[in-house]
């Protein structure tokens, strides 16, 4: 005991004394992550679950999106028929179940449970599929984890003006409310949306998803104002009416690239740096941590509006009730990262709205490897450095990470090596960030467990650790072997975490 407890303190000493430099960027190291840390894998329901019209659902704006014509979509397609876990999910389960990940995540269709988005209709049939995928995962002993809103909002409330009109904070919350009288009792955490800032600035400025609303100026600004709210009020109904009993968890996923001054050493190039992490990720955790935007977004904004001439800034306040409730409205906090950027101040100024307001430039290294997206490149050190910068900026608040995941060359049909580089790198920082640095990390789900529909480039962009036929590719050996490890053990050797060779990426 006292040779345990010896090797327990000295363990202790090392990683307290560690620090973010304690390591070059491209070292391996290896070592476990902690006890209480779960492992997971993810969907959504518009990309994967098709029936897009059967048994009473309602149309979303997905759906109306991917078919209208001129198509929006790279190859045309829509998810109507997707990967057709609908009719499927208990293949689903058991294909969860195979990775051997603690937890499955996915989201609700809103219109598969409300047809028209508000709670005068509710779709039986909707409460019923969703019954029967969560019984059966935890029949396979795979807890489920919901996201409420993954982007598919039902037509008629975008009909109304979707989310720049606020009666939807009260329709989110019956939505929300409806879910945990029918899930609660075995759903134990909650993440209210997926990315809202795709919603607004991608959906509602640029474009380029669904709604397809090109109004960069001050739409994405009520837009977000408008989510942060009816995210609340989904939390609050779940703080003061079914947390006592059903003892769950509520917060929200955030995405979030690492932006990484183009010139360290540059002043410009740093304050850039920071100034896009706030656009991007601040824009949501400054609400709900600290109960207001962030300082450096307030400023620019009110002051280029100032000198727009406008007689109120293109960003809205919150009033005092507002901040209140929107302030501390989070038990944990996801994040979705795939990627880094190199970020240095915008060298013209596009104009009022969203960009020039965050009067930034990114690019990437083009000696980044390349993958079948255009914007991800994998970095896996910057993984490390933007978890740090939220343990610095937030006060360290408890996370999962939400989605992390690589897109295969167009080339690859189940040879997808390299989706285990990746995953090796991005898996090993994370580990350096909790056992190091020590980030406030509880659990890491992969994104995704099959080859779905990914909203503007259709299928022609592949993520799934399966293809569309449930196939299992090469990193689900390498995965599972993670996940069985909690994370990555020296073969045949004493427990070492400090090590520069690399891993056996062997199943």
């Amino acid at each position: 005991m006292m040779i345990v407890a010896l090797f327990n303190y000295l363990l202790s000493f090392l990683i307290a004394h560690w620090n973010t430099e304690s390591f070059a960027k491209d070292d391996f190291i290896y070592g476990q992550f902690p006890s209480y840390f779960r492992w997971g894998i993810g969907t959504s329901s518009y990309q994967i679950e098709g029936a897009w019209n059967l048994d009473g659902k309602g149309e979303n704006v997905w759906d109306n999106f991917t078919h209208t014509s001129p198509s929006p979509i790279k190859d045309s397609s829509t998810g109507d028929i997707a990967c057709d876990s609908y009719h499927k999910y208990e293949e689903d389960a058991k294909l969860v179940k195979s990775i051997g990940v603690d937890f499955y995540r996915f989201s609700i269709s809103w219109s598969r449970i409300l047809p028209l988005g508000t709670k005068e209709k509710v779709n039986q049939a909707g409460i019923d599929y969703y019954n029967n995928l969560i019984n059966s995962l935890l029949h396979h002993e795979v807890s489920p984890v919901i996201s409420i809103h993954h982007w598919d909002l039902p037509q008629p409330l975008q009909d109304i003006g979707g989310w720049v009109n606020e009666d939807l904070i009260e329709h989110f919350g019956d939505f929300a409310r409806i879910l945990y009288q029918n899930f609660g009792d075995r759903v134990k955490q909650w993440f209210t949306f997926n990315e809202a800032w795709v919603i607004c600035v991608m959906g509602y400025g640029d474009g380029i998803f669904a709604p397809g609303i090109k109004e960069i100026s001050e739409t994405p600004y009520k837009c977000i104002h408008t989510i942060l709210k009816a995210h609340a009020r989904a939390y609050r109904i779940y703080d003061e009416e079914f947390k006592s009993q059903q003892k769950g968890q509520v917060g929200i996923t955030i995405d979030s690239g690492w932006l990484e001054p183009s010139d360290p050493n540059n002043p410009e190039d740093i304050e850039a740096s920071e100034r896009a992490l706030q656009f991007k990720f601040g824009m949501f955790a400054s609400p709900i941590v600290f109960g207001k935007y962030p300082d450096i977004v307030r400023k620019r904004v009110d002051e280029r509006s100032k000198q727009e001439g406008r007689s109120t800034s293109r960003l809205p306040s919150f009033d005092k009730y507002w901040t209140d409730y929107i302030k501390g409205s989070y038990d944990i906090i996801g994040l979705n990262h795939y990627s880094s950027y190199l970020v240095t101040p915008a060298s013209s100024d596009p104009g009022p709205g969203w960009y020039g307001d965050q009067d930034t430039a990114t690019s990437q290294d083009p000696s980044w490897p390349e993958t079948g997206s255009t914007w991800l490149r994998p970095v896996p050190w910057g993984f490390r450095k933007v978890l740090n910068w939220i343990k610095n900026t937030y006060n360290n608040p408890p996370l999962i990470v939400t989605e992390n995941g690589y897109s295969d060359l167009p080339n690859v049909v189940l040879n997808d090596y390299g989706r285990i580089e990746y995953y090796k790198g991005y898996i090993n920082n994370l580990l350096k960030a909790v056992i190091v640095d020590g980030c406030n990390v509880r659990g890491y789900s992969a994104w995704s467990l099959m080859d779905n529909f990914e909203w503007a480039s259709g299928y022609t962009e592949r993520f799934g650790l399966h293809n569309r036929e449930r196939i299992p590719k090469e990193s689900v050996k390498f995965l599972k072997n993670v996940f069985r490890s909690n994370g990555f053990r020296r073969p045949n050797l004493p427990w070492d975490r400090q090590s520069k060779e690399q891993c056996d990426i062997a199943a």
